[in-house]
């Protein structure tokens, strides 16, 4: 009664009278429908709910708490309307609010972070899979984020990009956003009957508050892509052409650390997007270029084994989900999506066009098809790269199908090339297939065998994982399998070494009591995360038996304690610091025990801490990684940190070695399309300073402009006139749509 009564107010205060709300019909017993209006009159984006169309469609109501009480009413009313034309779809939301000078709005930057902020999300599951979607999120500034779900979040790609459009307005009672998503920025099948899925979110920050219009427990997120209603009403005639063409031009000047002079040159380059068929996009690319990327960040790297590093390339981010072989999805408000497996990640992009230690390696071409075709989904990728200091010109192909099969469950297979395109001969190829069956809606099963192929092959040429997950509000509980044959390798991925076989527990509780509510703590999570390590003839080499006890608190911040024995048996020796000898092959047990935690991040000061003690190797360590995050607004972001690591060991013989990384962050928004980040770290010990500024102008939908410097300082004592190395790039994209 009180929510039809304040959707009359607002109607009388618009000058009109809206349809009543209907939240509560339903498609099937389980599902909610929201019905799209047609339109054929002009829909302007102002945050104004004016248009004829507004009055005339039905609005959707009634969202419930996910947080922090499920399946309660939210605490503040939110109505939504859907529309729609030939050429877009049309989604308006009042999110209404008594204390509207309370929102949190602490970000206005492309693919802002939204659980630092109220914000309002929308789901769109276009071929009604009711697997795989696509996310719009918006805050009360008009800031822009999307991403795409792959198989109900084993992958989330917030990389992904889309022509859309959103405007909001603050009134009131409450905030108001508009938004118009072309159907020519969406995959789907116009003749498949118009069956998509749709759900909505809202955050309520201040009350660290997530609500759903179709109803999504809270063990889960919007991921759930199973979970959402039905989109009713839709006739489209057609998706469109969707062909765009972006070429880019792009200028530098290089000074290699150490060097004499600038060498100067010029580039240029296209990417080509086209659909193939009704589910299908086709890209294109010669000569990319990825000078904007940002740089990795440097770590403090305690182990025997390489760093894994993000994949940041735009090219290799869109559609990546399709190529994901591994676990079930974590998609809750803990963990949205899985952590890769280090053990082995079957495909890592990273390994086209980057040397181990991340210099560029030229690509003249590539192509990709990624999407779906009738029950199949389909995802291919053939990429040549050129010969470089540290590797072979090389050509990469990766083939992926997908075929979903019962609910939500589906099975597929691989196949993974790389060919040496000189006269060596050298190849890896790596081929298998995998299923991930699910149960009684809570228990994933998935499981993959792969083997691979390699001049000079010997036996052991497998891997496999298998592992059965069950996730629900009071408990999560995850065991499984892995093991890499010794004659096992994967050029197109990342693991630390083969013959082994790795036993892994992942349980937890999630109690909350009321009692501990009332102290400001909303969930308590005792967990354990116990790996194995045998090798292949069952003797124990490793293991990490991580047991925590994790305080979610009401305002967002947490805090855990662990314990967390290790063993380690190494059979080479390996250098941690040149500051000390080699660690000598052996066999290496100790304890850590760790600190750490969070404030509330939505604060204007956000401190966060981690604190490690105990054993490492043969001996002790203390480490500290801290960071202190200031926003003095939404446009303004400014991190600091600090990481040190001081250890005593005794073998080879007794010696000490630190090490000291220093960062800060540095972002300003002057509007939701031009950004300044600047990013700078400091390597105490190995006296190396990096600097990356990068601004932003985004002239044009998808378009472009990018001035991008790079500072590279070595400062030891003994040589103190090393001249810097610097690089400035001006990068220029337009897209154009045909």
């Amino acid at each position: 009664m009180e929510s039809r009564l304040l959707v009359a107010l607002v109607s009388f205060a618009l000058g009109g009278s809206r349809a009543g709300i209907d939240s509560v019909r339903k498609a099937s017993p389980d599902r909610l429908i929201v019905e799209a209006t047609a339109t054929t009159e002009p829909v302007h984006l102002d945050g104004v709910l004016d248009e004829p169309v507004w009055h005339r469609a039905r609005a959707v109501s009634g969202f419930v708490q996910s947080e922090p009480k499920e399946g309660q009413p939210a605490t503040e009313p939110t109505e939504v309307w859907v529309a729609y034309d030939q050429r877009n779809l049309y989604v308006a939301a009042y999110l209404h609010d008594r204390e509207p000078g309370r929102l949190v709005i602490n970000d206005i930057k492309k693919d802002f972070l939204e659980s630092d902020q109220d914000d309002f999300e929308v789901l769109l599951d276009t071929f009604g899979d009711r697997r795989n979607g696509y996310v719009f999120s918006t805050n009360v500034e008009g800031a822009k984020a999307d991403k795409q779900i792959a198989n109900e979040g084993r992958e989330i790609n917030t990389s992904w990009d889309a022509v859309w459009n959103v405007k909001t307005r603050l009134v009131a009672d409450g905030w108001i956003a508009e938004m118009a998503i072309p159907f020519r920025s969406l995959r789907f099948d116009p003749a498949s009957g118009h069956k998509w899925g749709i759900n909505f979110s809202r955050r309520i920050r201040r009350k660290n508050e997530i609500t759903f219009w179709s109803p999504v427990p809270r063990s889960f997120n919007l991921a759930r892509v199973s979970l959402a209603g039905d989109l009713n009403g839709l006739q489209i005639a057609t998706a469109g052409r969707n062909i765009r063409v972006k070429p880019y031009v792009a200028g530098r000047t290089v000074r290699e650390t150490g060097g004499l002079g600038f060498d100067r040159e010029a580039d240029a380059g296209i990417d080509i997007k086209a659909a193939v068929g009704a589910g299908l996009t086709l890209d294109a690319t010669v000569n990319p270029d990825f000078a904007q990327v940002e740089a990795d960040e440097q770590v403090v790297n305690l182990t025997q084994f390489s760093q894994l590093f993000p994949e940041k390339r735009e090219f290799f981010l869109e559609n990546s989900g399709i190529f994901y072989v591994g676990d079930a999805a974590r998609n809750n408000r803990v963990t949205l999506a899985p952590a890769p497996d280090e053990d082995l990640l079957l495909f890592f992009s990273r390994r086209i066009g980057l040397d181990p230690d991340g210099r560029t390696i030229s690509i003249p071409a590539g192509v990709r098809l990624t999407g779906k075709a009738g029950a199949f989904t389909i995802g291919a990728i053939d990429m040549q790269t050129k010969a470089a200091a540290s590797t072979r010109a090389n050509n990469y192909g990766v083939f992926r199908l997908r075929r979903n099969i019962l609910s939500g469950s589906d099975v597929g297979l691989t196949f993974m090339n790389r060919q040496a395109t000189d006269t060596s001969g050298d190849y890896n190829r790596v081929f298998g297939g995998d299923a991930n069956i699910r149960f009684f809606h809570k228990v994933d099963w998935n499981s993959y065998l792969v083997g691979s192929a390699s001049p000079g092959d010997t036996a052991g040429r497998a891997a496999f994982r298998s592992s059965l997950n069950y996730e629900s509000n009071f408990l999560h509980a995850k065991g499984g399998l892995l093991q890499l044959g010794d004659g096992f390798r994967d050029d197109l991925g990342f693991y630390r070494r083969t013959g082994v076989r790795k036993y892994f527990f992942d349980i937890g509780l999630r109690p909350r009591l009321k009692s501990m509510q009332k102290l400001g703590v909303r969930e308590m999570h005792p967990h354990v995360v116990w790996d194995f390590y045998n090798n292949l003839q069952g003797h124990s080499i490793a293991y990490r038996m991580h047991t925590g006890y994790t305080f979610f608190l009401n305002n967002g911040g947490y805090f855990e304690l662990s314990v967390n024995p290790s063993l380690q048996e190494i059979a080479t020796p390996f250098t941690i610091s040149d500051q000390i000898a080699p660690i000598p092959a052996g066999r290496y047990g100790w304890t850590e025990y760790q600190l750490f935690g969070s404030t509330d991040p939505s604060r204007r000061i956000v401190v966060s801490l981690r604190a490690i003690t105990g054993g490492l190797w043969s001996g002790t360590q203390r480490t500290t990684n801290g960071t202190v995050t200031l926003r003095p607004s939404y446009r303004f972001r400014l991190s600091a940190g600090v990481s040190h690591t001081s250890a005593n060991l005794t073998a080879p013989a007794a010696s000490h070695f630190e090490a000291n990384l220093y960062t800060v962050r540095a972002n300003y928004s002057f509007t939701t399309k031009m950004f300044l980040d600047a990013f700078t770290q400091y390597d105490a010990e190995g006296h190396l300073f990096n600097a990356n500024i990068r601004f932003n102008l985004i002239h044009h939908p998808l378009s472009d402009v990018f001035v991008v410097f790079n500072e590279q300082r070595l400062t030891p004592p003994d040589q103190p006139d090393i001249r810097p190395g610097r690089s400035v790039v001006i990068k220029v994209t337009q897209s154009l749509a045909f």
